[in-house]
């Protein structure tokens, strides 16, 4: 069965919200409508003339790139033109296209959370912050023999989230009242009549930005024609966001081993490197994709090391004079794995809310820069 552009973007969006992304990011649909109908959907790192061959072979109704197909402001549309006749040619299919790029990195389980896992580290936190989620409190009362029912709805929508624990609530017995008016189609009583209800409080916690969608799947898993709720804005200090990891190796490295580490761990035949002072590495600072403006950010959480792509020679004579290893694994190397972690994503997402529609993963990927 179909779903709309809107509702799949809506689940994806609860696990890396657009206000996650940096201010100058271009995130969002880009091409297309929300009213869509989409049987399929494509994830790519980048749109090329072959990822979008394939995603038309493949009759996507949904293309979801990390990098922007649209990143500066277009001045004019021409179809004899590269970018013109891309845009039309998935308009001609279609097809939709949604980007999903800072947010993405930023993210929980994101981007950066995959590098710093694949590097083994321990202790991971942020390397730089960028925001905190606003916390809101949901209180929803439920009759009693469905309050598993809308409960996990609720919780597998985002919401109970505390630190490393989900599905966090307060459960209290009570009774509700209630009286159906005369046009009122009431599940539980009659017209006029006043009821008392066995019924539980639930009370939770959520994210601002999953509101819509943690409602959303409330209502639908609640019995009452009226769900009776309450949101309260909190002032506890939400979940700290950030872009970059910063982790410990378990055992030092020297940076020739810690090299070959790299190469193993990211499938990368070479690495560009900036030496620093230490003879050994211990605190790994990494950052996904063109990293170098987090040198002074890694330096100041006394990194070792920072581990990024699309070093310029400017950024690595800073890295080098504040002593601090830089090791360029290329930009491309370091975010192609954004296409299997987002079908992965997606899948469970999907399956949570279900959603069947397909999930296809770009196999014409192309990095653009050869090293010999």
């Amino acid at each position: 069965m179909a779903s709309s552009v809107k509702e799949i973007i809506q689940i994806f969006e609860t696990k890396a919200s657009p206000k996650l992304a940096m201010d100058w990011d271009t995130v969002g649909l880009q091409v297309g409508a929300m009213d869509q109908k989409v049987n399929s959907v494509f994830v790519t790192l980048d749109v090329t003339p072959e990822t979008l061959d394939e995603a038309i072979e493949k009759k996507a109704g949904l293309i979801i790139t990390h990098h922007p197909f649209i990143f500066y402001p277009l001045k004019n549309l021409r179809t004899d033109q590269l970018k013109g006749k891309m845009i039309a040619r998935l308009i001609q299919n279609n097809i939709s296209l949604y980007a999903a790029h800072t947010n993405m990195d930023i993210a929980s389980g994101g981007l950066n959370d995959w590098a710093a896992n694949l590097l083994e580290l321990e202790h991971i936190s942020l390397l730089e912050e960028t925001s905190s989620e606003k916390l809101e409190k949901l209180v929803v009362f439920i009759p009693a023999e469905y309050a598993q029912q809308v409960s996990d709805a609720i919780m597998d929508a985002g919401a109970g989230h505390i630190g490393e624990y989900s599905h966090c609530g307060y459960y209290l017995n009570g009774k509700g009242t209630f009286k159906p008016l005369e046009n009122a189609n009431p599940f539980i009583g009659s017209s006029n009549r006043l009821e008392q209800v066995e019924e539980v409080r639930l009370e939770t916690i959520m994210p601002e930005s999953i509101r819509k969608h943690v409602l959303k799947c409330m209502i639908e898993a609640h019995p009452y024609e009226e769900v009776a709720y309450d949101i309260y804005p909190l002032k506890n200090e939400g979940y700290q966001n950030g872009i970059g990891r910063i982790g410990d190796l378990s055992t030092k490295m020297t940076p020739e081993a810690f090299i070959q580490h790299l190469k193993t761990v990211f499938s990368v035949a070479f690495v560009r490197w900036t030496p620093g002072s230490s003879n050994e590495i211990k605190r790994v600072g990494v950052l996904t994709g063109s990293g170098s403006s987090a040198i002074d950010a890694a330096e100041s959480k006394g990194c070792d090391c920072l581990v990024t792509g699309d070093v310029k020679y400017h950024d690595a004579q800073s890295a080098y004079e504040k002593g601090i290893h830089l090791f360029d694994i290329g930009h491309f190397e370091s975010e192609i794995t954004f296409v299997p972690l987002m079908l992965k994503q997606l899948q469970v997402q999907f399956e949570q809310s279900n959603i069947e529609v397909d999930i296809i993963g770009a196999s014409t990927q192309i990095n653009p820069i050869i090293v010999r």
